[in-house]
């Protein structure tokens, strides 16, 4: 793998994470992208908790009641105990959703798919304000102003890993939305011109 230095910062619509450089394996790694249309992975990347921004959290508590019927799990079991404060989260803070069951409390358990993504559809609402951004980002993420593979797409325990689109085209879209049509510009153009200075990497935000 190989980090490359963009030509400016990229901050996300919210402040933070802010993008400074991109892991060239991001263009490289592949995977199955159609998430809703896969009939063999059960979920595997919901096989657990996820960070999640504090302010998300204030959000979905805020639902309410109907929310909390729609996940048929107590409010007070949503979330793991405590807060890491963590500058590259848009508050600064973030929790974590808990695992019930062997999975994360808020996946679709009668079905697939995300119980927060598809209640804001349901009652137009932007997810991009309630679901973790580690979650939407997926198979991508952030770790120290870097934007990298998620770490199951290196090691290869991702069960859709190798073929289809690559891990950035995947979620181009949702790059785009956080970040900017500016760093997905920056971005499309490595993938047809010469490669600016290389420099070590950093690792990857696990997601477990």
């Amino acid at each position: 793998m190989s980090v490359i230095a963009l030509d400016r910062d990229y901050p996300s619509i919210f402040g933070a994470p802010v993008i400074r450089a991109v892991d060239t394996d991001i263009f490289a790694l592949r995977y199955f992208t159609h998430c809703m249309a896969c009939g063999f992975c059960n979920d595997q990347c919901c096989d657990h908790g996820v960070d999640i921004d504090a302010a998300n959290m204030e959000r979905l508590s805020a639902l309410g009641p109907a929310f909390e019927k729609f996940v048929e799990v107590p409010q007070t079991d949503w979330f793991a105990p405590g807060i890491v404060v963590d500058g590259e989260f848009p508050s600064g803070r973030h929790g974590r959703t808990r695992a019930v069951g062997g999975k994360c409390v808020f996946a679709e358990r009668q079905g697939r798919g995300c119980k927060i993504h598809a209640f804001c559809l349901a009652n137009s609402l932007d997810y991009h304000l309630y679901k973790p951004m580690v979650s939407i980002l997926f198979p991508l993420t952030f770790e120290h102003g870097v934007l990298v593979p998620s770490a199951e797409t290196v090691d290869g325990s991702l069960i859709c890993s190798g073929d289809g689109p690559s891990l950035y085209e995947g979620v181009r879209g949702e790059v785009a939305h956080f970040f900017g049509d500016a760093l997905v510009a920056a971005l499309d153009a490595f993938t047809s011109s010469a490669r600016p200075e290389v420099r070590p990497s950093a690792g990857a935000r696990a997601r477990r």
